[in-house]
């Protein structure tokens, strides 16, 4: 079974779009969103979930308002001024304040602190048109992305192995941080996308990096190649120096954001644009690298 991610360095580059349209042409696949602090994969494949859980990680204080004293102790004592307590009134905890210590808990004389685990978001498997996926949702402010995505990710193997499918195809988180790390560990191939600005280049150059770091083999797609061809250009050069592989350039369509609004993918919208053309090359050449790397 092999497992290709789809990464940027920055948000905005166009990786969930592509990735999607990647997902039409692959064959005996599982589709897999990490994204798991803003997805959107799910406006393009509009997935109808057969599996619902809950995910808990971590721990938050609650306050038992019938056997608090009011003491103000916990008030005292926590550093992130996530508890209140007024007058008489019972000690209230923020949800979304609380760091999850223990301190209020242990220093607590009423003993009338709870510590239960966190309640931090939702995660499904589900039937799209191109196939199952394994997509969740972080509650707003909820931590511990980095555990959800190896839950997922490992959900998504279990499930591709049931089903017999070859392919896990994922759509990863942008930027470099915990997400992204746990996103890459023990992949077999990262596709970066990026688009031809400073910022582009300066992201492109950390996920690079990262990428090196875990020792995970790397290509290159530029996106919106068209804004920047000097810049693009830069890429280009960059990876053959560095012998990296380079996938290729889309040029900036609108028909991408006229297939969006639309909830399809490009391939769908506009099956013999150029673009739609382009994305069959960049995958045939996804293969023939992957194949490569085996050999």
């Amino acid at each position: 079974m092999k497992e290709f991610l789809i990464i940027s360095g920055k948000g905005g580059t166009g990786k969930t779009s592509i990735t999607a349209a990647l997902a039409a042409l692959a064959k005996n696949k599982m589709l897999v969103d990490l994204d798991v602090d803003a997805p959107d994969m799910h406006i393009l494949l509009d997935p109808k979930p057969f599996r619902e859980e809950a995910f808990y990680s971590g721990h938050e204080a609650e306050v038992r308002q019938e056997d608090c004293v009011a003491c103000g102790v916990c008030t005292e004592y926590c550093s992130f001024d996530a508890i209140t307590q007024e007058g008489d009134k019972p000690a209230y905890v923020d949800p979304i304040a609380c760091e999850g210590c223990k301190l209020c808990v242990a220093m607590c004389p009423e003993e009338a602190i709870d510590f239960p685990e966190a309640h931090c978001g939702t995660w499904y498997a589900s039937e799209t048109r191109f196939g199952p996926m394994v997509h969740a949702q972080l509650f707003p402010g909820a931590e511990n992305s980095g555990r959800l995505v190896s839950l997922l990710r490992q959900e998504a193997r279990e499930l591709a192995e049931e089903r017999g499918h070859d392919l896990i195809l994922c759509d990863g988180t942008p930027g470099i941080g915990c997400p992204v790390i746990a996103s890459l560990s023990g992949v077999n191939f990262a596709v970066i996308v990026t688009e031809p600005t400073p910022s582009g280049r300066h992201d492109l150059l950390r996920v690079l990096d990262l990428c090196g770091h875990f020792k995970i083999p790397a290509a290159v797609l530029v996106n919106k190649a068209d804004l920047n061809p000097d810049i693009t250009k830069e890429f280009e050069t960059y990876c053959h120096e560095q012998d990296l592989a380079f996938l290729g350039c889309l040029d900036f369509d609108p028909q991408f954001v006229e297939a969006l609004v639309q909830g399809r993918i490009i391939s769908e919208y506009a099956p013999e644009g150029k673009t739609a053309v382009k994305l069959t090359e960049i995958w045939n050449r996804i293969l023939a690298l992957a194949e490569k790397l085996d050999q």
